[in-house]
């Protein structure tokens, strides 16, 4: 007894040490920094900005531990207000920089800029008076955002138009959806998208489950977390318990400080623990995406499809600073039903270069779901169905880099009043060879692999002096691929194609219609309808009997 009381006096005495050795050197190093202000106040050539300087130094000293942690002065507090509710000031649009102009590039439904008549193309010139052009999109924002309620003047010039036309918006809370679409994408599965974990989130996922319940013979939900960064901690477990019975661990987060060691439980009865459940991630899924299709993973409650997901298995706090400013501190990890975290990224223990990397496969622990499934931690989600990832070509990608697609949607959009619904409407070959003339006009041009790679080959062959010799077969070369390259835009029509059809439908349906029509050819909705319409094969995935060629090791 009286050595373990030693051992353990020892082990408080070493810790009130280390503490007061922290105290010390944080009080030194504030009043050393608090010096040199001072200083460099007084004695500095020129007059210094104070409060630039202090964020700079601020931003410095947080970049040091991870992306998470950041400082929030006062003028921000608006991006804080998007980041923790999802909503802002404004007029409700998207915005992109194309040449000297910002241009509306996608008007919300029901918001400002699409009420008042803002279209996808206008050009923005003027914003109460003062000019845009050649402006950041970031300066732009920041003027187009604002208190709601209150005026603001706009100048645009439509596409392929020199006409200016002034509106007069008023500014309105703008709040993006938490589900931007649900519906049934058979007789009988159901689809629910979920954007982000902002307030409310698991209700209305809750009442767009009954909903689709209620009105239809359910027999499946998809439930879509791609693309959808996270968010409140306690919507996720929200979320879970749609689907999983009362006190049901989801998540516990592990901290430095007791308050910080939290353990979350499911609080109320379930809506359906029976339904086939089918979560959709991919690499963009993290955070709060991760808690719901790691848990339900974890509990054997969900089958995964797609990608691996991010790994941000780190939680935030906000927390208030003297004159109106915040900083949102990295407080715990967290860690869900098997006992894992899938925190991809160690943020606290750098290399001697200050470098931090993904924590390789080699040190993966294993963990077990609650039926017995392997799963691994640190390293995000591992989708129980891998569906490789869409990979478009080069010509495709640069259309759509270039704004060729965006610029033809808007011509179509002018010389067409509507078009069908989305999910009945298609490129047909006479608008598919309308976009060919379109972009032949715009002297489009891109650059593939083969032609970077035969460029330095033509650079190493005149370094080498070998270019006399090869040079000819070189040039040969070049005009083949140039040949060649002529026909991509027929051979790679129906990846081409299908971003036409999403962006021109977005000029009449919006957000929610281009999420309707890129189901139509959605391999991991294929996938999951499949899974959901098989029950031997939805029970063996939850077993862990079930195997498939593209299904990887973890």
């Amino acid at each position: 007894m009286k050595i373990k009381l030693l051992i353990l006096g020892i082990f408080f005495s070493t810790l009130l040490i280390a503490q007061n050795e922290n105290n010390f050197e944080l009080s030194k190093n504030l009043e050393i920094y608090s010096d040199v202000m001072r200083k460099l106040n007084l004695q500095y050539a020129e007059d210094i900005k104070p409060g630039e300087l202090t964020k700079n130094a601020i931003d410095a000293m947080l970049r040091d531990l991870d992306p998470y942690t950041v400082y929030i002065p006062e003028s921000n507090l608006e991006d804080l207000d998007l980041l923790t509710r999802g909503e802002y000031g404004g007029i409700g649009a998207l915005i992109q920089k194309q040449g000297d102009y910002v241009v509306v590039s996608e008007p919300y439904e029901n918001f400002p800029a699409q009420k008042t008549g803002l279209k996808a193309g206008d050009r923005i010139v003027e914003i109460d008076g003062e000019s845009t052009i050649g402006k950041t999109s970031s300066e732009v924002s920041e003027k187009l955002k604002g208190v709601p309620g209150s005026k603001i003047s706009i100048v645009v010039m439509p596409f392929n138009d020199t006409t200016r036309i002034t509106h007069e918006l008023e500014r309105e809370k703008i709040k993006f959806p938490n589900i931007p679409y649900s519906g049934m994408i058979t007789d009988n599965v159901g689809y629910i998208s979920l954007s982000q974990f902002n307030p409310n989130s698991g209700s209305e996922v809750k009442n767009a489950f009954l909903e689709l319940d209620k009105n239809n013979d359910l027999k499946g939900i998809i439930l879509d977390l791609r693309n959808n960064g996270g968010g409140l901690l306690n919507e996720a477990v929200e979320i879970v318990n749609i689907f999983v019975p009362k006190g049901q661990n989801v998540v516990t987060t592990k901290g430095k400080l007791k308050e910080s060691t939290m353990t979350h439980n499911t609080k109320n009865a379930a809506v359906d623990t029976k339904i086939p459940v089918v979560v959709l991630v991919n690499e963009n899924t993290a955070s709060a995406s991760e808690i719901v299709s790691g848990s339900l993973q974890d509990l054997d409650r969900a089958v995964v499809v797609g990608q691996k997901t991010y790994g941000k298995g780190l939680v935030q706090n906000i927390l208030s600073l003297p004159y109106n400013s915040k900083i949102k501190i990295t407080v715990a990890k967290y860690y869900i039903p098997s006992g894992r975290c899938i925190q991809a990224i160690d943020y606290f223990n750098r290399d001697k270069n200050g470098v931090v990397d993904k924590i390789p496969d080699s040190l993966l622990s294993v963990f077990k779901t609650k039926g017995g499934r392997v799963v691994y931690d640190g390293a995000g989600i591992f989708p129980d169905i891998i569906v490789e990832p869409v990979r478009f070509s080069q010509i495709s990608a640069d259309l759509y880099a270039g704004n060729y697609i965006f610029k033809y949607a808007n011509e179509y959009y002018s010389e067409h009043d509507s078009i069908a619904k989305p999910s009945e409407f298609e490129i047909n070959d006479a608008t598919y060879e309308s976009f060919k003339k379109s972009v032949e006009k715009m002297d489009f041009d891109y650059l593939t692999e083969t032609e970077v790679l035969l460029d330095r080959i033509n650079q190493s062959a005149e370094r080498e002096h070998y270019l006399k010799a090869i040079g000819e077969e070189l040039e040969n070369l070049k005009s083949s691929i140039k040949e060649e390259k002529k026909k991509d835009i027929d051979k790679f029509r129906s990846e081409i194609e299908e971003m036409l059809k999403i962006e021109i439908i977005s000029r009449y349906y919006y957000q929610k219609g281009k999420i309707i029509a890129s189901l139509e050819t959605d391999e991991d909705i294929e996938k999951a309808i499949e899974i959901i319409n098989n029950k031997d094969l939805y029970k063996s995935i939850l077993k862990g009997t079930y195997k498939e060629e593209n299904t990887k090791e973890q």
